[in-house]
């Protein structure tokens, strides 16, 4: 498994805007690579960013085919999963399918706290009670440990997922976290990752089969009904629909 970079501080303020000389690069890559292909777009990260380039993913389709990608362009870039404690086992099996397929270990980066730890210390599971929160302590607090480490992050994000994704740029600053993000499919569609999955036989969970259409955590995650939006499975019942990683703000 490829080494992440040493820690920094991750308790230093975060920048909400990137130095002004990194801030026109990014606008003239985010115009010139709204046309690329995922893979070109890939290629530039790892030739700007190098090793200090990484990538969440939740296994999702869209992760799965960025992995597939990766594994050809850049197989040494540190790949990261936020393993709260609460995922489905095949998400994690697919972790393993993925490493058996392409050589990709893929690290889980866990909160401080089990799961047992987490509900003993608020009396129960906050993902039914108190859900932004738990989604705070367990996804947000980890990642913002990890990407203090790093100067990029690559997401597997569409622009047709949610309104809060609809003005994703393929790459730009991203200031709740205070690094760069490239969503190498985000002008994409979800009928085109499907097509490519399939095509190019790349591995994906079990569970897209049985009607669940985005995975997260599975107590928060239920199957999606015919006519019912891709992300309305996810928190149902609640007005959250997003855990914060990608949200505006």
């Amino acid at each position: 498994m490829p080494a992440a970079p040493a820690a920094a501080n991750s308790s230093a303020a975060v920048p909400s805007e990137p130095p002004s000389s990194l801030r026109l690069d990014l606008a003239q890559a985010c115009r010139r690579l709204e046309t690329a292909s995922p893979p070109e777009i890939i290629a530039w990260a790892v030739e700007r960013f190098g090793s200090r380039l990484t990538m969440a993913t939740a296994f999702g389709p869209e992760g799965c085919l960025i992995l597939h990608w990766l594994a050809a362009i850049a197989p040494q870039t540190y790949v990261f999963n936020l393993e709260t404690g609460y995922q489905f086992p095949e998400t994690l099996i697919l972790r393993d399918r993925i490493a058996a397929r392409y050589g990709l270990q893929v690290a889980l980066e866990r909160p401080d706290t089990s799961v047992a730890e987490y509900e003993h210390q608020h009396g129960g599971p906050l993902f039914r009670t108190a859900p932004d929160r738990c989604c705070g302590d367990r996804k947000l607090a980890v990642i913002r440990r990890v990407l203090a480490r790093f100067g990029a992050w690559m997401s597997g994000i569409r622009r047709d997922q949610s309104p809060d994704r609809a003005a994703a740029p393929i790459v730009g600053w991203d200031a709740k976290f205070g690094v760069v993000k490239i969503s190498p499919l985000a002008n994409w569609t979800k009928a085109r990752v499907w097509e490519t999955i399939i095509r190019e036989d790349v591995p994906y969970n079990p569970l897209h089969d049985q009607g669940y259409v985005s995975i997260g955590c599975a107590p928060c995650t239920r199957p999606v009904n015919v006519g019912e939006d891709e992300r309305a499975g996810r928190w149902s019942g609640t007005a959250k629909t997003e855990c914060g990683l990608h949200s505006r703000g």
